[in-house]
C-alpha cells in the first residue's frame, strides 16, 4: 500500500529542506532526531515531548533541496520496513512538497495501519505549514 500527499508552502525549497533534515525543525513539525539526516547514516526519531523512540530507519538518497529518502519503521509495523520519499519543486511564489510512502503492510490489519498513517502525515504536514508560515 502507498501514501501520497502534496502541499505548498510560503518558503523557499532550501527552507523547506531544514525541515526535512535538521533536527530542530523537524522537532517543530514531525520527530526530532540526535543528529541531521545524511545519505548512508541510520537514524533514530524521539517524541518531543515524551522522548520515546517513535521511528527509526536508513536515509536512502540526500540530494539538498531536491530529493530525501528514507526507510521508515515505527513500533506497530514489527519488522515490516516501509520508505518514505519527499520530493521538492520550486513552483511561483514557494515550494511544492510531495511524500510517497510506499512499502506498508497489505490486508485489512495494514490497512488500520495506512489510516492511521495517513491521518499522522495529514497532522505532522500541517504543523510543517504552520511553522514555516508563522510570522
Amino acid at each position: 500500500m502507498t501514501l501520497q500527499k502534496s502541499i505548498y508552502l510560503k518558503a523557499a525549497k532550501s527552507d523547506v529542506w531544514a525541515y526535512l533534515t535538521d533536527p530542530d525543525k523537524l522537532a517543530l513539525w514531525f520527530h526530532k532526531p540526535s543528529k541531521a539526516l545524511a545519505e548512508g547514516d541510520n537514524y533514530e526519531m524521539f517524541g518531543t515531548e515524551s522522548g520515546n523512540k517513535l521511528m527509526w530507519g536508513k536515509v536512502l538518497t540526500s540530494t539538498p533541496h531536491d530529493h530525501l529518502s528514507y526507510t521508515f519503521t515505527i513500533g506497530p509495523m514489527g519488522d515490516a520496513v516501509s520508505t518514505v520519499t519527499w520530493t521538492l519543486d520550486e513552483v511561483p511564489g514557494g515550494t511544492r512538497l510531495s511524500l510517497r510512502h510506499e512499502g506498508l503492510p497489505e490486508g485489512e490489519a495494514g490497512f488500520d495501519l495506512t489510516l492511521a498513517l495517513d491521518k499522522g502525515w495529514d497532522d505532522h504536514l500541517a504543523r510543517m505549514r504552520e511553522s514555516l508560515h508563522a510570522p
